[in-house]
């Protein structure tokens, strides 16, 4: 089965493991890639893709051209609670009746989106963005009557009805799929190692289901994903390095990402991610030579187009992204805020 720009939207792994390109709409990323693995009692995805007439159309096609369908699906895997990832979980449950599983913190992240109205989200975001030094004029449309504001996706995701729990084996009949967990792109983020040998005998232990955790090219976005009602503060981006090194140590054959391509050579890939973000935060505490706040330092940093370009939900994810690695400075004593500003500025130490 092809696209219509004449790609295949299937590929088959080998050892009972296909893949599914879904389409992400009006999104550089084009596509999740959903993994279809065979087991005893049927066929489980490891993701879904996003909530669209179009990714649904092709899943099921997708789907049929593996010489199956929805309907025995037995079960759905979700590495993280992204739109992309779980965004058609609820239709595929409804369609086949198979259970959904995700780690315990992206659950409660999603029960959380479910039971919040999004007033509180719109003034929280305000807030946040108040305190992150953010102008007025990028604040000012969270402020608008809510009849005239534009809804926020993904407000209604499915709940996971199976929890997955680090280090066990997941409910597949017939293979060996174990769960690690990886925070940093979302707290409750999953990697699935299969431990079975590699069908076309590739060195190393088993494949790696790496959801967003470890791409080939793509550093994932680190940001917050916070409690309104917590104020504990944490440190998304050392979580993201310390699983990263673990990930290293499995040393998996090959690499089974949610985007873009399969990969081996999993410690080389952490390598250069780890020695990224040291980099990166070495160039930051160059700009906090003089105190910034959150937002100006978003303004400073390198990201994949000129500030003025990026649009405004992005200016938003950038900013939290900001706010990760000035908690990551701070917590290794390389920088500190500045006492009495407001809103407050880092300066480096």
């Amino acid at each position: 089965m092809k696209s219509s720009q004449g790609e295949p939207t299937t590929y088959d792994h080998g050892g009972g493991v296909r893949s599914l390109r879904v389409p992400i709409p009006d999104n550089p990323l084009g596509h999740t890639l959903v993994y279809v693995v065979d087991t005893d009692r049927g066929p489980v995805l490891i993701d879904t893709g996003w909530d669209d007439p179009a990714s649904w159309e092709a899943l099921t096609a997708g789907l049929t051209s593996c010489g199956t369908s929805v309907a025995e699906l037995y079960g759905v895997v979700i590495t993280h609670h992204h739109p992309d990832h779980h965004g058609l979980s609820g239709q595929v449950r409804e369609a086949s009746g198979a259970w959904v599983a995700m780690h315990a913190a992206d659950t409660s992240i999603v029960r959380r989106t479910r039971e919040t109205r999004p007033e509180r989200w719109y003034t929280y975001m305000a807030a946040k963005l108040t305190a992150a030094g953010a102008p007025e004029e990028h604040i000012a449309p969270l402020r608008t009557p809510p009849a005239r504001r534009r809804p926020f996706p993904g407000l209604a995701p499915a709940l996971p009805d199976r929890e997955i729990v680090p280090g066990e084996l997941l409910d597949l009949p017939g293979r060996r799929l174990r769960a690690i967990w990886t925070p940093g792109h979302t707290p409750g983020h999953v990697c699935l190692h299969l431990e079975e040998d590699h069908p076309s005998r590739l060195p190393g232990h088993g494949r790696l289901f790496s959801g967003d955790h470890l791409l080939p090219e793509i550093t994932p976005h680190i940001g917050l994903y916070e409690d309104p009602d917590d104020a504990t503060v944490t440190d998304p981006l050392g979580d993201y390095l310390d699983s990263l090194e673990r990930v290293g140590r499995l040393a998996p054959a090959e690499i089974l990402p949610a985007h873009q391509y399969a990969f081996t050579d999993a410690p080389f890939r952490v390598r250069e991610l780890l020695t990224h973000h040291e980099d990166r935060l070495t160039g930051l505490l160059a700009l906090l030579a003089t105190p910034l706040t959150p937002w100006q330092l978003a303004e400073r940093m390198e990201w994949n187009r000129p500030w003025p370009q990026i649009p405004y939900g992005s200016r938003n994810i950038a900013v939290s992204e900001a706010e990760a690695h000035l908690r990551r400075l701070v917590k290794q004593g390389r920088a500190e805020a500045v006492t009495g500003s407001d809103p407050v500025t880092y300066v480096a130490v």
